[in-house]
């Protein structure tokens, strides 16, 4: 098994919405991820990152979230041509994952129109109640109109113990990570916007744009636990940690 990090986009992101008492004024580049999980078994694309189109039209694609969430990315740079570079086409991957809707992680769903989609019940909720726009969630772009698999609670997704999908809602309330065991560099958290910056976690910050404090916190005490026993976490948005792990682990 395999696990590739793939880039799906760039934004700009106020450091205040996540450090308590940071100046409003200061902003910072995040990178939107999408992961390529190679099992026996099959592909499995973990979120599909930001819209294509939004490179060039951030504004008629996001509407108002474009002004505090702008793109600094060009239109190359997306998971399909992340995944390209890979010799994978996006239309063939038969699974994707998605850690929760927001438009930064499902804005590009189109490109996989044979894919099984997975999301938790509480997240797909979330994103077809009538204010979901103002929490971030963008219908057009997540649902192509095909059933999603709806999960409750923990799946291992293959049965093997080597890709399970594990809740950690608070940013959302269906928010899921995805703990892998690699045979060769251990185990492995992708922890999402559960855990957006490292400063974060290791600083027990509570980011404004949680929607449930109560959910985020225990959320933490998992994602402490699993990095406890040797995980490696990857965070949702930390461009340092981006920049410093590998392209591939296995």
């Amino acid at each position: 098994m395999k696990l590739h990090l793939l880039s799906s986009g760039r934004i700009r992101l106020r450091r205040a919405t996540y450090i308590p008492g940071a100046p409003r004024e200061e902003v910072f580049e995040a990178p939107v991820p999408c992961f390529l999980i190679r099992h026996p078994q099959g592909d499995v694309v973990v979120d599909t990152g930001c819209n294509p189109v939004a490179a060039a039209d951030p504004t008629g694609t996001w509407g108002a979230l474009a002004k505090s969430m702008p793109p600094l990315h060009g239109p190359e740079e997306h998971v399909g041509a992340s995944l390209a570079a890979l010799a994978v086409r996006a239309e063939d991957v038969p699974m994707v994952v998605m850690t929760h809707l927001h438009f930064d992680h499902a804005g590009a769903n189109a490109l996989f129109p044979r894919a099984e989609f997975i999301v938790q019940a509480a997240e797909h909720e979330a994103a077809s109640a009538e204010d979901a726009e103002a929490w971030g969630y963008i219908r057009r772009e997540w649902d192509m109109g095909r059933p999603m698999r709806r999960i409750a609670g923990e799946l291992d997704l293959f049965g093997d113990g080597k890709v399970r999908l594990i809740p950690l809602p608070g940013h959302t309330p269906g928010l899921m990570g995805v703990l892998l065991d690699m045979p060769g560099d251990g185990r492995i958290l992708i922890a999402g916007d559960a855990v957006p910056l490292r400063q974060v976690l290791d600083e027990d910050l509570m980011p404004r744009n949680m929607r449930d404090q109560e959910a985020a916190r225990a959320s933490y005490s998992r994602v402490r636990a699993i990095e406890t026993e040797g995980a490696l976490v990857i965070c949702g948005h930390d461009m340092p940690q981006w920049q410093s792990l590998r392209p591939t682990y296995a």
